[in-house]
């Protein structure tokens, strides 16, 4: 079990990091307003942070 929560950690912190590295600040917000919304089971918040982070990534193809 702990060699499973390791592995997730590693997991979130590479995808935060990723995020930071090519989408900047905005990236992580996106990705702090989703987790808070599915965590808080809010609909609205996971909503804007989704359309955040898909804002973000479809922005050059825009």
């Amino acid at each position: 079990m702990p060699v499973l929560a390791l592995l997730a950690a590693v997991f979130v912190v590479g995808v935060e990091q990723t995020l930071q590295w090519r989408y900047g600040a905005t990236g992580i917000v996106g990705l702090l307003l989703l987790t808070i919304g599915i965590k808080a089971k809010s609909p609205a918040i996971s909503s804007i942070g989704a359309v955040v982070l898909a804002v973000l990534v479809s922005g050059p193809a825009l």
